[in-house]
């Protein structure tokens, strides 16, 4: 059984996870509205992995004997001046779920929690792969700059992104 302080920071990275989903899906939105198809694509790949974080952790609550409680998820920012501006707010975005995730994995500790625990190893694993795949962007879309041929070259390079099945299927 879960105990009630572990259930209630369990829901709120629930919503947490889901507020990231909206982010992403903002952000695929406005790569849409700049006809950026294959950055509007990989933000919906990052959408989609976020639901699935979410639905990992509701999954285990419920497995634990808690109880899910889902909390209105705040509106996502919609607008950014450039395309570097919105990753470097993805980059943001996956630095917080770290740092999230890293005091659940303390809370787990002090309240001798090993199942979540090991259950939150995964998630670390996950947020350092996360950061360092956002923070490769940034750093290229940096060296590009507004030259029109390395935004037309990185929009089709991140178009051809597959989906992450692994966490989906009970893999990770």
């Amino acid at each position: 059984m879960i105990s009630p302080k572990i259930q209630d920071a369990l829901n709120d990275q629930v919503n947490a996870e889901y507020y990231s989903a909206f982010t992403y899906l903002s952000l695929t939105a406005y790569f849409e509205s700049l006809d950026f198809k294959g950055f509007s694509h990989w933000m919906r790949l990052q959408y989609s992995e976020e639901l699935t974080h979410a639905e990992k952790i509701f999954d285990f609550v419920n497995e634990r004997d808690g109880r899910v409680r889902l909390a209105p998820v705040e509106a996502p920012r919609f607008e950014w001046s450039s395309p570097l501006e919105g990753f470097e707010s993805a980059l943001d975005n996956e630095r917080n779920l770290s740092a999230r995730i890293n005091d659940l994995v303390a809370l787990a500790l002090d309240e001798k929690d090993f199942a979540t625990h090991t259950f939150l190893q995964w998630f670390i694993t996950e947020q350092v792969e996360e950061e360092a795949l956002v923070n490769d962007i940034v750093q290229d879309l940096r060296r590009i700059g507004d030259n029109s041929n390395g935004l037309y070259l990185m929009d089709r390079d991140l178009g051809l992104r597959q989906p992450d099945t692994s966490a989906a299927e009970g893999n990770a």
